[in-house]
């Protein structure tokens, strides 16, 4: 039996497109963007146009778009210069944000440079607004608002133009970590009023270690890295230039094929969770699966038991690829602090299924059929 990979939500294949285009920057047009002879000067334009292409697709003006090594630095940037430069003082984050925002709220709180709270969940794992509220007209300090786009493991999406509406109500900075609705959601930042957002390149068929940090040209922060004057003097050093002409093409194949894509992804997830549902009727599903979700991620909630224990393991001896939780956790056996937060159920298994364009019914069917075996 071929690998099947449902494991899509933490990395997913590199497009043979996008290896193409990257080849050039591999091989001969190895130039260093800030050299002034023509070999520098070509790469210093496949940065500046991979720069206008993305800004294009997010609605953005080019100087908002600053390319760092993905969406954890980007996280960090936003969240640390919130702090330095713009007079943030309390932090308002959800206990099921990703690490990337968690360990460094939590980092800044630690050092008491800032207090912190997590606003309340519903019991879907929504986002309670009203509670956001009530957090922001009570804030003597100046807040910075940072909660996630889409659920990486639930798949959960925020309304981020309700959350944007109320951060410029209560005059708080908001940043959203959109690295799993990058590349997957037209997203048009012109309208949505936030100050920060992250995106990563590996999660919409792009390369390894290239993001985005989108920074709202009416917000000032100082350097992010020191030593250079790369990136518009914010981000010191030699730019990852086959990443960042990568992750341009990635997130034009993403825009340009997102409908039929999108349609073709949503199908599967609705397919394996009607054949789940069937097959397996004690289990149920986290997140508001069926609602307000993003359409690559199921995650499955199963009764535990003996067999179901090992579940993970199993599935990876059968060449099956899926996620317990976060796969920046995945090395600490810890069960994850997202299904924690929404449902404290000990007697429970939560299995993350993400799917992408390259995946298929009869893989699903193959995975449903095996898990029946298996649970």
């Amino acid at each position: 039996m071929n690998r099947i990979y449902f494991d899509n939500a933490a990395t997913t294949a590199l497009d043979e497109a996008v290896l193409q285009a990257m080849l050039p920057y591999l091989s001969t047009h190895f130039g260093n963007p800030s050299s002034i002879y023509s070999y520098g000067r070509e790469t210093r334009m496949a940065v500046e146009n991979a720069r206008k292409t993305v800004a294009r697709i997010l609605n953005a003006h080019p100087a908002e778009i600053f390319f760092t090594s993905g969406g954890t630095e980007s996280n960090n940037t936003a969240i640390a210069a919130s702090i330095r430069d713009l007079g943030c003082r309390h932090i308002i984050t959800s206990p099921v944000e990703h690490h990337a925002v968690l360990h460094t709220v939590e980092h800044f709180d630690h050092e008491d440079q800032v207090t912190s709270s997590f606003v309340k969940l519903l019991p879907d794992g929504h986002i309670d607004i009203q509670d956001l509220e009530r957090q922001l007209a009570a804030a003597e300090k100046r807040c910075l608002v940072t909660l996630m786009h889409a659920n990486n493991e639930i798949g959960n999406i925020l309304d981020i133009d309700a959350v944007g509406a109320l951060c410029k109500k209560y005059n708080a900075i908001f940043h959203s970590d959109c690295v799993q609705t990058v590349g997957h959601y037209a997203l048009d930042l012109r309208k949505t009023p936030v100050h920060f957002i992250s995106g990563s390149g590996h999660k919409f068929h792009g390369p390894k270690g290239v993001g985005i940090l989108y920074v709202n040209e009416n917000v000032k922060i100082k350097p992010l890295i020191y030593g250079g004057v790369q990136e518009r003097n914010m981000r010191a050093g030699t730019e990852n230039v086959y990443g960042i002409v990568g992750f341009a093409k990635a997130l034009e194949l993403a825009s340009l094929h997102m409908e039929e894509e999108s349609r073709h992804i949503q199908a599967l997830k609705s397919y394996m969770a009607e054949r789940l549902n069937a097959a397996i009727p004690a289990l149920d599903f986290n997140g508001d699966y069926r609602g307000k979700s993003l359409y690559t991620v199921l995650n499955v909630s199963f009764p535990k038991s003996e067999k179901s224990e090992m579940l993970l393991f199993n599935l990876d001896i059968n060449n099956i690829c899926a996620s317990g939780g976060s796969a920046c956790t995945s090395g600490a056996d810890q069960g994850s602090h997202v299904i924690r937060a929404i449902s404290n159920d000990p007697n429970r298994l939560a299995v993350r299924f993400s799917f992408s364009k390259f995946n298929t019914k009869e893989e699903v069917d193959l995975v449903v059929e095996k898990l029946t075996t298996l649970v």
